[in-house]
């Protein structure tokens, strides 16, 4: 956790990302301790050196007193474009593994109008929900690989066979419980 900023300007602060190439997700926070001016929140900014060293400023998203933290995901944004930004020609640290994230205040009705890089956003879905997923679909594909004709058979009395229209049929409405309520499954 950092929780000492270096303040830019009057309205600027910025927190340096060492070895930010192995970060995956930055999570932004208000301590709790000082809020925002009334009608004012914060937006968050992600800046890395480019191939020659220049700074690449991407917004993530914001922060403000009535949603007080939030996740962005960085581990795809290095290879992406800059875009507009309050910090000028701010220097970045000479190393090329640090990088840094950039809070700017600003008025919340700002906030409202700009846009964030879409690949910062984590995903909504929950992990068990985005695990169920991945767990079904790499299931169905196991069990369909194995699917054989009936004239492909050959009788053998000690296995049992599952018609792949019966383990699709599952499939289908397990994603389609799931996606009604991801709890079901604990009723």
């Amino acid at each position: 956790v950092q929780a000492a900023p270096q303040q830019v300007a009057e309205d600027k602060f910025v927190f340096d990302l060492p070895d930010y190439e192995n970060i995956n997700h930055v999570v932004v926070f208000m301590l709790g301790t000082l809020p925002f001016p009334e009608g004012m929140g914060g937006s968050v900014y992600f800046c890395y050196p480019d191939q020659s060293g220049m700074a690449v400023w991407q917004l993530l998203g914001f922060v403000t007193n009535e949603k007080p933290s939030a996740i962005f995901k960085i581990s795809g944004l290095k290879s992406g474009k800059g875009s507009q930004h309050p910090f000028g020609a701010m220097n970045l640290p000479q190393t090329p593994t640090v990088a840094q994230i950039g809070i700017s205040v600003e008025l919340l009705e700002s906030l409202a109008q700009q846009t964030p890089v879409a690949s910062a956003a984590v995903s909504s879905v929950d992990s068990f929900t985005e695990f169920t997923q991945k767990m079904l679909d790499n299931f169905y594909n196991f069990a369909s690989s194995f699917a054989v004709t009936q004239a492909q058979m050959t009788p053998n009395p000690s296995e049992a066979f599952i018609p792949a229209n019966v383990v699709l049929k599952w499939y289908e409405n397990f994603q389609r419980r799931l996606t009604q309520n991801p709890l079901f499954w604990k009723t």
